[in-house]
């Protein structure tokens, strides 16, 4: 078995897991190539609201990148190709429109972290460990990476876990800004649908307003695209969700958001 990615819907939710069992949820070249496919398919339904990542089983999220395919995948002559496909599939993670959430348990480690990151909000069982190990492989991080990380953690724990490629726990990443909450594992499905629920039921465009901005945040106030912002601000109010939303208030009954 080389590993895969497979998809759910469980409408308005759609997940995204990652399946290699047998290697703790590894990543192959495979599984990084297959990301785009799988997100775009879901990006684009507008019957899914909210998207969720997780690891098949209930040993990992994802142990990092599969170390068995670094001589052949990630040698001296294709690790560079190998970074352009893993860059990829992050990329296509963090451009998705809607919300993301992560559900991690066990294991969640380099790449696992990498692909944790991409998700807006991240939850964990209370069995997780996180790691990120590349200077026990003498790898290099990539840049993009690193500045998600430090935005996440900020820049001495970002350096701290890089420099010492130690283990932690899922209270310590909690305590660090990886991960919002830690819940018990039992809970955690339940609570991370139960979440997920409640956000799809809110207003698809506000949600999607919210998500463009922050994502235009993070970038030097130079950079930030303020005609988009401004555009996805204006959606809201022109919008028929806006006028449901008014009238669902009014009538004190729940809105039925339509993402139009």
């Amino acid at each position: 078995m080389s590993g895969e990615i497979r998809t759910k819907k469980e409408q308005p939710l759609g997940w995204i897991l990652f399946d290699h069992v047998e290697r703790r949820n590894a990543i192959t070249l495979d599984m990084w190539r297959a990301i785009p496919e799988a997100v775009a398919a879901f990006d684009g339904d507008d019957a899914i609201r909210v998207i969720l990542l997780r690891g098949a089983g209930d040993v990992a999220f994802v142990s990092g990148a599969d170390i068995s395919e670094f001589e052949s995948a990630r040698s001296s002559e294709t690790a560079q190709q190998y970074e352009k496909d893993k860059q990829r599939a992050i990329v296509a993670l963090e451009s998705i429109r809607k919300p993301v959430l992560a559900m991690i348990h066990g294991f969640c480690v380099g790449g696992g972290v990498a692909l944790a990151l991409t998700a807006d909000i991240r939850y964990c069982a209370d069995d997780a460990q996180f790691s990120v190990p590349p200077a026990r492989l003498g790898l290099g991080y990539p840049a993009h990476s690193l500045d998600v990380l430090v935005q996440s953690l900020g820049f001495a724990n970002a350096k701290e876990l890089l420099y010492t490629a130690k283990r932690i726990d899922a209270l310590e990443a909690e305590a660090k800004g990886l991960v919002n909450a830690v819940l018990p594992k039992e809970d955690l499905e339940d609570f991370v649908r139960a979440t997920a629920l409640q956000i799809a039921r809110n207003a698809p465009l506000t949600l999607r307003s919210v998500k463009r901005i922050a994502t235009e945040l993070t970038r030097d106030a130079a950079s930030r695209d303020q005609g988009a912002i401004a555009a996805s601000i204006r959606a809201c109010f022109e919008s028929d969700d806006y006028q449901e939303g008014i009238r669902a208030f009014l009538e004190k009954r729940r809105p039925r958001f339509q993402g139009r």
